[in-house]
């Protein structure tokens, strides 16, 4: 099995539910968490917290929502759970409303589900497989679909390393990329960023690291630049680098041409 579907299992799968509501969405995910043992309601009532204060920016891909909060004693052990909607429904986000699909994270820590991310970033990032997604008949066939391995993603150009690009005097070969908490959707963005730079032959010269607003102020001025939605960017405001605004954070495409916006290539 992958790391993911070892996150996940049959029983904390609903396809097909009704809500009506961005927080009935997040209520349904949370409750099969709490029903697994995974999490209490605290949790739950966390991650809707976590969209009130940051905004929508858990959308991370057109219909898709990784809700998530901080780690705490509300979480048993780190798992998963996933529902597809019966219906569409409004988040608030700018360009990849209306939401079908929800997928909620509960980690007892910030490092142990990071494998887990970067494969669901994988698939997500495959149109035939995101299309899949919204069709999977049973649970035992969404497993089997997240259980294969994604074919890699052609979208991105290479690059050359000229002019003030990696490895260069005014490079500090250091991304952040940022969320509300750090631990959920800045890892698909990184990812997805890790998967740009190993295109372009520069991922053995730029350190890619998924942080928190707190942290990515702090360390601002240690990386080249920052990428993250456009509500965290809001928060973080001026930070003295540059802020790459990205809406599909498994866009190969878009993070590609932030990359190119930002160094000489």
């Amino acid at each position: 099995m992958s790391d993911l579907t070892d996150l996940l299992n049959e029983e904390r799968i609903a396809l097909d539910v009704q809500v009506d509501t961005r927080d009935e969405a997040l209520r349904a995910a949370g409750g099969l968490l709490e029903s697994g043992g995974i999490a209490d309601r605290a949790y739950t009532d966390a991650m809707i917290d976590n969209v009130e204060t940051n905004g929508p920016y858990i959308v991370v891909a057109p219909g898709f929502a990784f809700a998530h909060a901080r780690p705490s004693e509300a979480v048993h052990r780190t798992g998963m759970s996933w529902i597809r909607l019966a219906k569409p429904v409004t988040f608030g986000h700018k360009t990849n409303d209306p939401v079908t699909l929800v997928v909620a994270l509960a980690a007892v820590d910030a490092t142990a589900h990071r494998s887990a991310m970067a494969a669901l970033a994988k698939v997500l990032g495959d149109p035939q497989k995101r299309a899949a997604l919204d069709s999977v008949a049973t649970p035992a066939q969404l497993l089997e679909l997240l259980d294969d391995r994604p074919a890699a993603s052609a979208e991105a150009a290479p690059a050359s390393t000229s002019g003030a690009a990696a490895g260069s005097s005014t490079s500090k070969n250091l991304i952040l990329t940022v969320c509300g908490n750090g631990l959920g959707t800045s890892l698909f963005l990184k990812n997805t960023l890790e998967q740009v730079l190993g295109t372009w032959g520069w991922g053995s010269y730029i350190t890619v690291e998924a942080t928190d607003t707190i942290s990515a102020k702090g360390r601002a001025k240690e990386a080249d630049l920052i990428l993250t939605s456009g509500e965290i960017a809001k928060t973080l405001g001026d930070v003295g680098i540059p802020v790459k605004v990205i809406d599909d954070f498994t866009s190969t495409r878009e993070v590609d041409a932030a990359l190119r916006d930002s160094y000489d290539v």
